[in-house]
């Protein structure tokens, strides 16, 4: 873009391309969703850690550390979802994706369907709105 004296300044790109559509923002939710769960399990391993006497404290720390981690990098991936980053996007296809098996495995393995079905409720919904039409168009990059 040139100024009247004919110099060019740079043009800063929009912070928000332009209205976020119903399913980006309804998945972003439900990550930010994701992600409190998995802080709030965080803090009950922290507790358990030092609660129950453990001959390895440091291993449940650094379970509790990791998903105190996750929940972060999720809460973080939503925030970019949220304001329509296509970035965002592939690090929280990939956790659904892991999620799928995890769910399955806790729920239809060791029977623990009360964590297991709302993961896979969770996994499928983020990916079936992640998946549609307007999140695509939205979220897709030109290249």
């Amino acid at each position: 873009m040139a100024d009247p004296e004919g110099k060019t300044t740079p043009t800063v790109p929009d912070p928000m391309p332009g209205p976020v559509p119903r399913p980006v923002r309804l998945a972003a939710i439900l990550v930010f969703v994701e992600a409190a769960a998995l802080a709030v399990t965080a803090v009950a391993l922290l507790v358990l850690a030092f609660v129950h006497t453990s001959t390895r404290l440091w291993a449940a720390l650094t379970v509790a550390g990791f998903a105190l981690l996750g929940a972060v990098v999720l809460a973080l991936c939503a925030r970019g979802l949220a304001r329509l980053r296509p970035s965002a996007r592939s690090p929280i296809v990939v956790v659904q994706i892991i999620a799928l098996p995890v769910g399955y495995s806790l729920g239809f393995q060791n029977g623990r369907f009360l964590l297991a079905v709302p993961m896979l409720i969770l996994a499928v919904a983020v990916l079936v709105l992640l998946l549609s039409k307007p999140s695509r168009e939205a979220l897709d990059r030109v290249l």
